[in-house]
């Protein structure tokens, strides 16, 4: 059984067994939507303020539940990219999940750019192509220099992003955290909230299998199934700091960046550069991870010693600005509107549910060696 031996070699580090995959699922999912909180708009806000939270908190379950299935298969199986999981776990039928991904990763990165644009438009009113070129330039870079650079970005972003997140909270309340504790304490739980989060969490939930090749820093199957179900939390925990502050502003859900609109309201204009330079290191390091995938399982395919930094950059200058065309002829809401809900029940189709089914009788089948992994 490949994996149960080949991935503990070498040496890690308990951040790189335990923080870094949750950091990297972040990473993956919270992208132009979630991060500008137009995504928590969408999904969470017609529920009602308690309803959201409820159907933010299934959402962060299916992922940690998922995520560890995920990372011990991967283990189990020596997968270390998305092509090799599910060649292992839909035999040949692993194609269905190679098109919805391609599919997806155009989207994500269209609405990644479209994002970057509308950013940089909102703080120096600079035409929307700038900013998006100026993502394309650091996701491109990134993916060119291989995995260690990924991972570091994934790093330093996450500290940068928790600690922004946290001030955000702390600035929301002082300034309108009357209007907050006033809108919980008159709302119920809306209608909605498990629907919203099993959809939330179906399309965002590839990111588990988008980080691949951090199984190769797992020491034990132990360190799978715990880095797994810290996923879920490390990848919810901001944005349910986000959302909290928004429920105070029923009428946000209409406004394009709901980032911006309560900054404005906020009339603190450093913090407001500072929290959108945040939301543009968020961009980089999503659409970098995402596309990491993509040239890993290429570098599965034809070997990694014949797929080096110049062919990584080739490709990912291509994906990209076949994206911005995308994100040119579609607005960010509508990108997101139409397209997400679609892909999300692909994924479960194509993934969560072969994983959950499949996945674990294997799991099950192979359990005498996985425990004493634990042991």
């Amino acid at each position: 059984m490949p994996g149960l031996t080949a991935h503990g070699a070498g040496p890690s580090t308990w951040f790189q067994r335990y923080l870094l995959p949750g950091f990297a699922f972040k990473a993956v999912v919270i992208g132009g939507g979630y991060a500008t909180g137009r995504e928590l708009a969408e999904f969470f806000l017609p529920s009602g303020p308690w309803g959201g939270v409820i159907g933010m908190g299934l959402a962060a379950l299916i992922w940690s539940v998922v995520c560890a299935a995920t990372f011990l298969f991967a283990r189990l199986t020596g997968s270390l990219n998305y092509r090799d999981f599910f060649r292992q776990l839909l035999g040949p039928g692993w194609w269905a999940f190679e098109i919805a991904f391609v599919l997806l990763l155009f989207l994500i990165l269209a609405v990644f750019g479209a994002a970057a644009g509308a950013v940089g438009e909102a703080l120096f009113g600079w035409p929307p192509i700038i900013g998006t070129l100026l993502l394309v330039a650091g996701i491109a870079g990134f993916t060119a220099l291989g995995n260690d650079a990924v991972e570091a970005l994934f790093k330093w972003v996450s500290f940068l992003l928790y600690g922004v997140y946290g001030i955000f909270l702390v600035l929301a309340l002082n300034s309108f955290g009357r209007r907050i504790l006033t809108t919980f304490a008159g709302s119920d739980i809306g209608p909605g909230w498990a629907m919203a989060g099993l959809t939330y969490s179906g399309y965002n939930i590839v990111g588990a299998v988008a980080i691949l090749p951090i199984v190769r820093h797992f020491r034990h199957s132990r360190d799978a199934i715990t880095a797994g179900l810290l996923a879920g939390p490390l990848a919810m925990a901001p944005a349910l700091l986000f959302f909290v502050s928004m429920a105070a502003w029923p009428d946000i859900g209409g406004a394009l960046l709901p980032s911006d609109f309560l900054l404005e309201r906020m009339n603190l204009p450093v913090f407001r550069y500072a929290f959108q330079a945040m939301i543009f290191a968020a961009l980089l390091e999503s659409g970098t991870g995402s596309l990491n995938a993509f040239n890993e399982r290429i570098a599965g395919a034809v070997g990694p010693a014949r797929y080096g930094t110049g062919s990584r950059l080739l490709v990912s200058m291509m994906v990209l600005i076949c994206a911005v065309f995308l994100a040119d002829r579609f607005g960010l809401v509508a990108l997101i509107a139409s397209g997400y809900r679609f892909l999300s029940w692909a994924f479960l189709a194509a993934y969560v549910l072969p994983l959950m089914t499949i996945g674990v009788w294997r799991l099950w089948q192979n359990r005498q060696p996985v425990m004493e992994r634990i042991a």
